[in-house]
Order: structure tokens, then sequence, then C-alpha cells
């Protein structure tokens, strides 16, 4: 038995898979977010600890006869995150969060500091990531800066807090701009230009391989025998891939968690940094993917839905379901920018805009706006990929995280995007399902059995009718941001 942990930002999700790779149970707990100032992101370690063990006794509570079987562990988390640890491994402040905005200055600083950023990491700097953030503290908190002994992705302070070692895998580390992703190895100029050095960071280990094991204290915590293995793991996305099977080159998925990917698998390091796609090592040695990235998905989906309530999600998708298309035709358009926006406009200052607003108009009308411009959202990543020689129109994509629930986003999705999309059977726990699979592989399961294609629940393919309307949309949907971009930045009222 195998344990997928998914540390999220908007919770943790866990996974017991069994050695048929039938997941056996899930389990999840709550996170929130906190924003103590406009763009900014933060939580408590603590709190994920604390989010963990919450969802470790459901788990028990539910399967405790699998429970007691389980040999390895795999994690997943949130990417980009910054754990700061003091010389006693105390955490010093509040974690900076992937969606965190403060650092925008930052990134330019470093790319003028280290001029080969971009061929070394294979990203552009952006404020999300990891690094633009330490170059702000060493700014604006120095006295804490002082303090740092040690910086961890977020997973990877849950690893440290159950294993004592400080270990990171090569996709998550990919997503700091300290990692030299051709060479998966720390980049020594890239970290000294953040006032640190390899002191700082975390052993590296590919995400299959063994990374620690589960101290005895927490083993009788959780009513686990000793010696319980640990896999070096995978950012969110990486661990996806390996959930619904993505190994080779061309195989990959669409997200819609909180936040909406595109990701294919690439079977050499290729970067596209000059159009915001990101170029990242795979959890699986020898292997890279790129991946088009927005800051708000299905996020901004549960943000309409509690704004125009009463009504869940699944009611107002349903409601979406039933609209003619004349009247999605006349619908508001809607920039899904709602924390900035990452491929391709890399601009932490844009927000989100309804465009078109009229008083007929709806809660119904709204959520179908949202769903519209995250789908848009996502084309513009696919097709800055496609510009880069990546995200071939016809190739099927698996489509995970919690949105996909949603049939009518999903058909929506395939004919915004131009190809056929398949929802794997257990799309939302793909990243803790992806954990445990790696788990398996450390405990020495051989990758071609333990990461196979998951079997289809659903098959959606573009419609024509529906293609056309989106064409239209799309064309008014791509002249806003440029004619807005501007506003994005104008001071707010009595700042000036």
């Amino acid at each position: 038995m195998y344990l997928g942990i998914d540390l999220g930002s908007s919770g943790v999700k866990l996974l017991l898979l069994d050695e048929r790779q039938q997941p056996q149970s899930t389990a999840d707990a709550a996170l929130a977010q906190h924003r103590p100032q406009p763009t900014w992101s933060e939580q408590h370690p603590a709190d994920w600890l604390a989010a963990l063990e919450r969802a470790v006794a459901q788990l028990r509570a539910q399967a405790p006869a699998a429970w007691r079987q389980i040999r390895g562990i795999g994690l997943s988390g949130q990417m980009h995150g910054a754990v700061l640890l003091g010389a006693q491994e105390q955490v010093l402040r509040p974690a900076i969060l992937w969606n965190d905005g403060r650092a925008d200055a930052e990134c330019a600083a470093l790319e003028r500091a280290v001029p080969a950023a971009r061929q070394i990491t294979g990203n552009r700097a952006m404020p999300g990531f990891t690094a633009p953030k330490l170059l702000w503290l060493r700014t604006h908190e120095p006295a804490l800066f002082a303090q740092i002994r040690r910086v961890l992705l977020p997973k990877d302070w849950l690893r440290l807090q159950l294993t004592g070692q400080a270990v990171s895998d090569m996709s998550d580390a990919s997503g700091t701009l300290w990692l030299d992703v051709g060479a998966r190895a720390w980049s020594d100029p890239l970290l000294q230009a953040c006032g640190l050095e390899r002191a700082h960071m975390p052993a590296l280990a590919e995400g299959s391989a063994r990374a620690g094991v589960l101290r005895d204290d927490v083993a009788r915590r959780w009513g686990l025998p000793a010696g319980v293995l640990l896999a070096a793991g995978a950012g969110d996305n990486a661990a996806s891939a390996v959930g619904v099977g993505a190994r080779t080159a061309g195989q990959g998925f669409v997200s819609l968690g909180t936040s909406g990917v595109v990701f294919r698998v690439t079977q050499s390091f290729a970067p596209a940094a000059e159009r915001a796609v990101h170029a990242f090592a795979h959890a699986l040695p020898q292997r890279w993917h790129q991946m088009a990235v927005m800051l708000s998905a299905a996020s901004a989906f549960g943000w309409v839905t509690r704004l125009t309530g009463p009504g869940d999600e699944a009611q107002r998708s349903a409601a979406v379901g039933a609209m003619a298309q004349t009247r999605q035709a006349q619908a508001p358009l809607f920039l899904p920018y709602l924390s900035g926006e990452r491929t391709p406009h890399n601009d932490p200052a844009a927000s989100g805009v309804f465009m078109g607003l009229r008083p007929g108009h709806d809660a119904t009308d709204l959520a179908y706006a949202v769903m519209e411009g995250v789908g848009f959202g996502l084309l513009d990543g696919l097709n800055a990929m496609r510009q880069a020689g990546t995200g071939d129109a016809d190739t099927a994509l698996a489509l995970v995280g919690g949105g996909a629930r949603s049939d009518p986003w999903a058909q929506l999705l395939a004919s915004a995007l131009g190809c056929p999309l398949q929802r794997p059977q257990g799309a939302h726990a793909a990243a803790a399902l992806g954990a445990a699979r790696l788990a398996a592989m450390a405990c020495g399961g051989d990758e071609a059995q333990w990461c196979q294609p998951l079997p289809a629940d659903a098959r959606f393919t573009p419609q024509a009718a529906q293609q056309a309307l989106l064409a239209e949309r799309y064309a008014r949907f791509v002249a806003l941001y440029p004619a807005l971009q501007s506003q994005f930045r104008a001071p707010a009222p009595g700042t000036a």
C-alpha cells in the first residue's frame, strides 16, 4: 500500500493506492490563504502540518486495515513557496506562496545580475517564483534575511517534519529559479545573486528516488510500522502528469485546479522563456516538460459562485450547461486575472475584469463568462506553447483538477482549445495519485508498470458550432488585455 500526500494551497489531499494500482480511500483537509496586503499571499507552515494530521486521522478511520500496510509515501506540493528556516530549523515567517505578486521589481534585478538566467533556468523571472521572493526579503526584511539558514519548498518542509531530511526533487526545484534545469543541479550564479549558497538549499533527488524514512515517533503516532520510505516526490503539476501516465514526449494534460495549466512532456530541455512558457525538469529521470500557467482557474469559478450565491458550484455548472448558445453569445467577457497572470503576459498587476455587463445579465451569465474566460486564458497558454513548437492541436490531453468534474466546462475547453480532452477516472486527485505512484517506484516498482495512463470516464471533442462562437468571442478577449494594461498599473484613488 502506498500513500500520496498532495499539499495544495487550498487543502491537503491524501490517497491510498494498493499494489493493483487501485485507489482505496481519500481524505481532505482545507487550508486558508492569507492576504495581508494587495497582491500578497501567505500561509503558515504549521497550518500545513495540522491539516495533514487531520487528513491522516480521517484516512486511518476510513481504511484502518489498508492504512497499516503502507510501505511508502510520496509527496506532491504547491510550487514556488518560500519556507524560511533559522539556525534551529524554526520557521522565521509565514511562507510566501506561488500566487504572491510582491516581487515584481526583483525579477528584473535578478535577470540583470545573471544575464544568462533564462538559458540556465528555462524560464523568465516572475514574481511567483522563489528566487525573487528572497531578493524582496533581502531588501524589505533584512534582519530576518540575515537569520535564514535554509530555504525549503512547501512539500519539502513537510518532508523535513516527517523524516528529518532536507531534500527536494528536480521538478519542484525547477520552480525556484535557482536550478540549472538542463543539468538538474543548483546554479551557483543564481544563488549568489540572491545572497545565498548551496548550503542554504536541500539536497536534490529524482522524484522516484528514495528521500528519507518516516521518523519513528511519527510512525508510532500514525500507527505505521518502522521503516516506511518517502519518495522525493514532485511539484503538483509533475505529480499530476505521473498520476495520468504522462511520461513520454507529447503526452500531457490540462489542469483546472486553483490555477490553470497546460502541460506537455518533452524528451529534452526545451526553453521558451520569451513566450512566458515554463521549461521544467519532469519528476521522472531524464525527462523535462513545458508548461503554460494561469494563476486563477477553478478558484475563479469558486469566487463567482460565492459572489452570486445562493447555490453551489455544481448547481451553477448545471445552469451553464443548460444555456442556449444565443444566450452565451450575449454574455459578458471575463479577463480571469484575479491574482495577476503568468503565461503569456507575465503581469502580476493584471486583474479580473467583466466587460459588457447589461441589466439583463444574471448569475448564470457571469458563471459562463468565468468558465469561458478561464478557457481563453488556457488557450493563450496553449498558443504560446504552439508557437514554441509544442502543443500540437490534434493530440488528446487529459483533463484533471477539481474543475474537471464539470461536463459543461470540459466541453467548452475542448472546443476552445481545439483538441480532444479525456477526463481520467479520479481526475480531481491526479497529483495525490502521482505522489503515491512515485512512492511505489521508490520502493522498487517499475516506472513503465506504475506510470500507465488512467482509464477515461469521459471524452470531450471540439464541436463546430461551439468553436465558431468561441472563435468570435476569443478575438474580442485577446484585444482586451492590451487595451486595459495601462489601467492595471494605474495608482488607486488617493495614492497618486
